[in-house]
């Protein structure tokens, strides 16, 4: 994929993200892309449905594997628009995904390269390429905002 392509499937993933805050949720959001086409969609949704499951990667590779039939998404690209979780990046590695793009780094949880380097891990059976910082700014501005928003909330 080009730059290009990177950068038009980030912001499907920021589309996804606007969702979740519209819902009140922390605006993470995901797509899954095989051959040019989004085959799963996803967003944060831990507090409406009060799962700690429900992170955008996940629900959006759930869709992926419902959509084409298979766990195995050895033809997938995720984008995310925050660096995955130790959780979020284990399971990329089990669905044998060969490459994560995300937006903005997360430095209090992310495993793909701030904290962890899940998806290079040589002891793990599966490994993928990590391809950080694709529309890092506006990604994360929707979550300082987000935050931002939610401190005024709670001193007001």
């Amino acid at each position: 994929m080009s730059v290009s392509d990177d950068e038009r499937f980030m912001r499907e993933a920021l589309a996804e993200a606007a969702r979740a805050g519209a819902r009140g949720e922390v605006p993470v959001g995901a797509v899954v892309v095989v051959g040019g086409e989004i085959v799963g969609r996803g967003y944060n949704l831990r507090e409406t449905a009060q799962d700690p499951l429900a992170h955008a990667e996940l629900i959006a590779v759930r869709a992926a594997s419902a959509r084409l039939a298979t766990w195995r998404l050895v033809d997938a690209t995720v984008f995310v628009t925050l660096e995955p979780c130790p959780m979020c990046a284990g399971m990329l590695v089990n669905a044998r995904v060969p490459r994560v793009v995300w937006g903005a780094d997360d430095p209090k949880a992310g495993a793909c390269r701030t904290l962890y380097r899940l998806g290079e891990d040589p002891r793990l059976n599966h490994r993928f390429e990590s391809v950080p910082g694709v529309l890092a700014d506006e990604c994360g501005a929707v979550l300082k905002t987000f935050f931002e928003r939610l401190r005024t909330k709670r001193r007001g």
